[in-house]
């Protein structure tokens, strides 16, 4: 790829973002007010896997701007664990906007080895696509699965989440959202690791359609 249509792509990218963040600022009418569960109502025990919260420190909480989260390790008998983190937003519209893990976790010290997508399909058949991401840090590496969550959607990209973001706030008055996140070792081998969190996401993903609101 050129230097010329890397360039281009980037100011169309920051072009995006800044319209979304222009329009959700200016927006001032009430946002509607969604009932939903707690995230903490999440089951610790999913098919073989047990959980168990480790709660984030008080600063990381403050930058991601989250209204309610989960973080666990999920573990089992026979399987490295998997951790999850599942980030909801009740409002997007003032500034406290979901973070990618491509911009989160190289700052936690994790280099970035490859990133794609990844179909998975469902118990009751239905099929998603989410974001597959390969980090490193010293020789240690991880696989992510992760994907944007809200107001009856599924999706992988992060540029598409922004555009739906816009249509919602305008259309149904919503900003509402999760950031789910599953990273898992990937010491057994990379298509172990696949699996495993493929595995996790079809136990996780009914239990979470509960949680975060269509």
């Amino acid at each position: 790829m050129s230097r010329n249509s890397v360039s281009i792509r980037l100011w169309v990218t920051i072009g995006i973002l800044l319209s979304v963040f222009l329009l959700l600022q200016t927006m001032s009418h009430g946002e509607a007010i969604v009932p939903r569960q707690p995230l903490q109502d999440l089951p610790y025990a999913l098919a073989a896997w047990t959980g168990k919260d480790q709660a984030l420190q008080q600063d990381v909480l403050r930058v991601v701007g989250v209204s309610d989260y989960t973080n666990r390790y999920y573990t089992s008998s026979s399987e490295p664990s998997v951790q999850l983190y599942v980030g909801y937003y009740a409002s997007q519209r003032t500034g406290d906007t979901i973070h990618s893990p491509k911009n989160c976790l190289p700052g936690s010290g994790w280099d970035p080895i490859r990133s794609g997508y990844v179909t998975l399909q469902l118990t009751n058949g239905r099929k998603i696509v989410v974001n597959e991401y390969v980090i490193q840090q010293d020789q240690n590496k991880q696989l992510v699965f992760y994907w944007y969550q809200g107001r009856g959607r599924v999706i992988a990209s992060e540029y598409a989440g922004k555009l739906c973001l816009v249509a919602d706030a305008l259309s149904r008055n919503r900003t509402d959202g999760a950031l789910v996140r599953l990273v898992t070792p990937m010491q057994d081998d990379e298509e172990k690791a696949r699996a495993r969190l493929t595995d996790f996401t079809q136990e996780l993903f009914p239990a979470l359609e509960k949680l975060i609101p269509n």
